[in-house]
This record gives C-alpha cells, sequence and structure tokens, in this order.
C-alpha cells in the first residue's frame, strides 16, 4: 500500500520534560502523521520558540521532512565572498551595515576598503575594561565605536520584525557559517552572545582580507570630498584626521547611531539631513529569577528553560513607552562615547547566566518634544542627548557612576537611601532618577510612572522595591536621518554618496543593519552595471 502524500513542514507543541533527541522527535512526527517510525523521512527542526501563554510553558517546534534527502544540507551562506581587485568602495563603519556590505559586495567581486574610527575587536576589549574599572572613556574607543559596531558588546540579538528590508535568512547563515552557534539557525529570538560575537566579527573580517578586501583602524573620517556644481555634485573620496585623502567614486556611511560628529560635517559640506523622532529613558534591573517566575510561573526552574525575557509597551499621552534590547541574564554597561556625559546599555553572555535581568525602559521623543525643550534645528536631538547625559554623569557623581533608584522610590517621588545588589560594574549611586529624567523637560518620568503601574498589572510582580531604574538609556536609535533616494539609496543631492544602517536612521538593530548594508550594496552594484 503506498504512503500517503507527506507535507513539507509539520508543527508540533512539546512538554518541557519530553525527551530533546532525533529518536523521539521522529516518533512525534510518526504519530502525528498517523505512520510507523520507520516510513518518516529524514526530519530537522526548522523553528523553536517558548509560549508561557495559557499557565503551561511548552515548546513550539516547526520540523521539515525530507530535510536531508539527497544527501547532506546544502552549505550556508552561498554565495561566498571571491577575489576582489582595488577599492572601488569606501565604507565608513565596521558595524553590521557597513561589515554586510562589503561581504555583498565581496560575493559579486566588487572591492571596498573599511574605515573605522575605533580598534579591532581584541584590543577594543582593554578599552572596555577602562570604562568599566577605571571610568575611562575613549571617544575612538568604547562599546559604540570599533570593529563590529555597537551590537559587537550588546549581546547580539537577532531579532527583527524587518522582513521586508531583505533576507534575514541569508544574514543568519552568514554567522552561523563565521562560528555563530546554530541555535540562531533555529530559534524564534536568536542571540549570539557578547563573548561568541566578537569572534564572529573578526572570522567575517580575515574571509573578507583574504579575498582582498581591506580595512583601516584608527582611522577617523573628517569630511567629504565633493565634486562638482551645488545641482551635480558627486562624491570623490573622504578625508581623515591624519589629512590624507581617500578616493573612490562611491562612499557607504554605515557610522552607527553615535558619531555626531559626522552629522555635524555632513551638515556643513551641505548634506541634506532631517531631524527624527527617537527615545530615551532609563535601564531596569531586577533579579533573573523574578522575571522567571513572572513569564515561566510554577515552571520558573525547569532545566530545560532558558532565562526568560519580556517585552512590554504603553501609550501615555499619545507617546509611546516600552522595552528596549531586553538582556535576560545580563549586565548592565556604560556606553559613553564622550568624557562629559553618562550613558548606559545593555549586554549578556551567550549562556545568560548572570543573576539579572534588564531591558532598557525608554519614552518616544517627537520633535514638538524638543522644540518645546528648547532645542532647534537638524541637531537638535543631539543636543537633547548631550543635555540628559551630563544630568546623568553630575548626578552619578563621576566615573562613571550612574545614578539609581528602586522602582517603588520612584513611583513615590522619592531619592532612594539605599540599592540593591547590580551587575553594572562602575557602580551606582542611589538618588532620585526622576529628577535626572525631569532635566530634559520632555516630561519623560511622568510618562514612565504612568506606563509602569500598567507593566505591573501586565507582568505581576514588575514593579518592587528590589527592582532599579539605572540612568540613562539615551541612545535606542540615531535623532538624525542622512536623507536618501528611496530608488538609487544614494543621497538626493551628491551622488555616489549612500548613507546606511543605524547611524543614517534606516535600521534599529544587527539584523535590519545588515540588510540595509546589503541592500546599499546591490544598489551600488546595479548603477556600477548601468
Amino acid at each position: 500500500m503506498p504512503l500517503p502524500s507527506l507535507p513539507k513542514e509539520l508543527a508540533l507543541e512539546l512538554g518541557l520534560d519530553e525527551p530533546n533527541d532525533d529518536v523521539h522527535l521522529r516518533a512525534r512526527v510518526a504519530a502525528a502523521l498517523r505512520l510507523a517510525p520507520d516510513d518518516v523521512p529524514p526530519v530537522a527542526i526548522r523553528k523553536r520558540s517558548i509560549d508561557a501563554r495559557r499557565g503551561t510553558v511548552r515548546f513550539h517546534v516547526l520540523v521539515e521532512l525530507a530535510a536531508a534527502e539527497g544527501g547532506e544540507e546544502r552549505e550556508l551562506g552561498l554565495p561566498h565572498p571571491r577575489q576582489v581587485g582595488a577599492p572601488e568602495v569606501l565604507i565608513v563603519g565596521t558595524g553590521p551595515a557597513g561589515l554586510f556590505c562589503a561581504y555583498e559586495l565581496a560575493r559579486h567581486g566588487v572591492g571596498s576598503c573599511l574605515i573605522d574610527r575605533g580598534k579591532q575587536v581584541q584590543p577594543r576589549r582593554h578599552d572596555l575594561k577602562g570604562l568599566n574599572r577605571r571610568g575611562l572613556v575613549d571617544p575612538d574607543s568604547n562599546y559604540c565605536f570599533g570593529e563590529g559596531g555597537a551590537g559587537t558588546y550588546s549581546d547580539g540579538k537577532l531579532y527583527t520584525r524587518a522582513h521586508k528590508r531583505g533576507s534575514v535568512r541569508d544574514v543568519i547563515e552568514i554567522l552561523a557559517r563565521h562560528g555563530a552557534p546554530e541555535d540562531i539557525l533555529v530559534d524564534a529570538r536568536p542571540h549570539i552572545g557578547s563573548n561568541r560575537l566578537p569572534q564572529v566579527v573578526a572570522s567575517m573580517r580575515e574571509e573578507l582580507l583574504r579575498c582582498g578586501v581591506q580595512f583601516r583602524f584608527g582611522t577617523r573620517v573628517t569630511g567629504l570630498r565633493l565634486a562638482g556644481g551645488p545641482a551635480e555634485r558627486r562624491v570623490t573620496g573622504l578625508r581623515v584626521a591624519s589629512g590624507e585623502d581617500l578616493e573612490a567614486a562611491s562612499v557607504v556611511l554605515a557610522t552607527g547611531h553615535s558619531a555626531s560628529d559626522v552629522y555635524g560635517f555632513l551638515l556643513e559640506q551641505g548634506v541634506q539631513l532631517e531631524a527624527k523622532p527617537f527615545a530615551m529613558g532609563v535601564r531596569i534591573e531586577h533579579p533573573q529569577a523574578l522575571i522567571n517566575r513572572i513569564q515561566y510561573g510554577a515552571s520558573a526552574s525547569h532545566p530545560a528553560l532558558p532565562a526568560a525575557a519580556y517585552r512590554i509597551a504603553e501609550t501615555v499621552e499619545k507617546r509611546g513607552v516600552f522595552s528596549f534590547c531586553m538582556c535576560p541574564g545580563g549586565f548592565i554597561v556604560p556606553a559613553s562615547t564622550e568624557p562629559e556625559g553618562l550613558v548606559v546599555n545593555g549586554m549578556s553572555l551567550s549562556r545568560r547566566s548572570s543573576r539579572f535581568a534588564n531591558s532598557g525602559l525608554v519614552v518616544a521623543v517627537e520633535l514638538e518634544d524638543v522644540a518645546r525643550a528648547g532645542h532647534q534645528g537638524v541637531l537638535a536631538g543631539i543636543e537633547l542627548q548631550r543635555r540628559l547625559e551630563a544630568a546623568a554623569q553630575r548626578a552619578g557623581g563621576g566615573g562613571l557612576r550612574a545614578p539609581a533608584t528602586r522602582v517603588s522610590d520612584f513611583l513615590a517621588k522619592r531619592s532612594s537611601s539605599s540599592l540593591p545588589d547590580t551587575s553594572y560594574l562602575p557602580g551606582l549611586f542611589a538618588t532620585d532618577i526622576g529628577a535626572v529624567l525631569d532635566s530634559a523637560g520632555v516630561g519623560l518620568s511622568e510618562r514612565l510612572r504612568d506606563a509602569l503601574r500598567v507593566f505591573d498589572r501586565q507582568l505581576r510582580g514588575y514593579v518592587t522595591q528590589d527592582a532599579i531604574l539605572v540612568g540613562v538609556e539615551s541612545r535606542t536609535s540615531s535623532p538624525v536621518r542622512v536623507l536618501r533616494d528611496p530608488e538609487s539609496l544614494q543621497a538626493p543631492n551628491v551622488a555616489g554618496l549612500y548613507p546606511s544602517g543605524e547611524g543614517a536612521g534606516y535600521a534599529g538593530g544587527i539584523m535590519s543593519a545588515a540588510m540595509d548594508g546589503a541592500r546599499v550594496a546591490r544598489a551600488i552594484l546595479q548603477k556600477r552595471s548601468q
């Protein structure tokens, strides 16, 4: 009797105590299809997620049937980069947008030179130690600047909703090919970890170097080289701090969301910029065990479950208040890029084994809010960021100590006299974080208080004296957009200039930035073929 036709994919629900092995998986597939186990074709998990709704925690998996039929699975990340000639494109920034732009160009045999003000990942680690242990801010090498960009040392979260911008699978496969854990190929919310992502970034750089792509670290760009009149200007290269001029017919700006000096010289040289909304607030830190209990209930201590995450959002007075860059089992870190200001961010290692959970908790800032606070012009949002960051530094007392308040005290509008343990290595200073937020003049503290009361109803126990607010989280995204034509992706008044990634205002995270960089590369290739 012939076997019935089989589906290509099958969705299964697995309990926490079910065996995690191929034999059990095939048995579950056989039972679902009403087949004998020997009649089940090869299977492989293609997507895995945790569902903690309705009081019972379980795994949802999407199984592909006949996954290994015809031999081994294809090689990851095809096509691979090939040998290139002399650089035709200058790429400013070695974050995901710049790195994946160079990678896509090299797939088509087009050479590029990547330029970064910071250092390679290994020497960059020493400057991060200086930040954490001695409060020393190197304005060119820190959590934001250097090889891999801001995401290198902030967890390596790969979740994105920007599926229309490019191939999510392609980016994931390239990362896995260069040493990221293969779990990222199936997890619904994949992450790499700040201890593993530097090696992935270095592996990509080494492959590109073998193909002839060039890299220049410790090189700060100070301006564009331009030719032509006002009506038909074009880029001819870059100027760097050493005084050297670099030549190329195409320049990609992939500088990340914190390179405020870049916006300054672009504005001076007449490149079209516009102010855009962004968000600012704090980091909120809880004991990870508390978040596990909130999310997993009675299953909180089950060994099959990872450190629990959450995502929350509420609208208060027409402004969004939401969690951002949530780091289960993570650490709060100093992300300052200037000695005069204090910024915090979050990160976690691949195992997410810290005792703490932290997340950005931020309030949307619209252009009218910025103007009401007294800042005008295209760079007004940057001025507002600096104002809040300077207030945070003063409130912390120096040395990158961060001002912090228990959530219960914050809701009561009072200072904290003591604080619980924290993951933040430079240390905290107990104070009133509400006063720090109020210094921005855009209604951050009251909107945050209203949202926290809602969040505590959604996540019972979220508001507690064991949770702290640490300030400030001000670099969620760029407050400036570098305009580009939606078709050619070039700056509308400078031919050959391609704004890309978070710093240009076209991405928000590792995945969307990487996809945008690859998209820009394809635009360059298309123009080159004309």
